[in-house]
């Protein structure tokens, strides 16, 4: 009988292991400033969740109004801006920051923020 628990109980475990994440993915690459496909929308939409409901909604804002556009140059600096802390997020997003060092300085990360600011 635990030989059977012991073979229950470690198969959804190695299962889990074995099965790769969705949030763990590889971020958007490629030289091309093509758009993006509905996969890679998806992850990136997964990647963009975050702790701060004020985040969360600049951020649904943003997809809703150019998700059927977004490029992939726009989806890498996407991507940087949620590498920050929530509440430097914030602040940038609601002005009260306009420089994160070495971050913010690149210009299709100011476009993307500039989008996410928009009214």
């Amino acid at each position: 009988m635990s030989v059977i628990r012991a073979a229950v109980s470690d198969s959804p475990r190695a299962a889990l292991q074995a099965a790769p994440c969705a949030a763990a993915e590889a971020p958007v690459t490629g030289d091309g400033d093509g758009r993006i496909d509905e996969r890679t929308l998806s992850r990136l939409k997964w990647r963009c969740r975050r702790g701060l409901l004020e985040n969360d909604l600049f951020i649904a804002r943003f997809f809703a109004r150019h998700e059927a556009h977004l490029t992939q140059s726009q989806a890498r600096a996407l991507e940087r801006l949620m590498d920050l802390s929530d509440h430097d997020l914030l602040d940038l997003l609601l002005g009260r920051k306009e420089c994160v060092p070495d971050l913010v300085a690149a210009p299709e990360i100011v476009a993307v923020l500039r989008l996410l600011r928009e009214p």
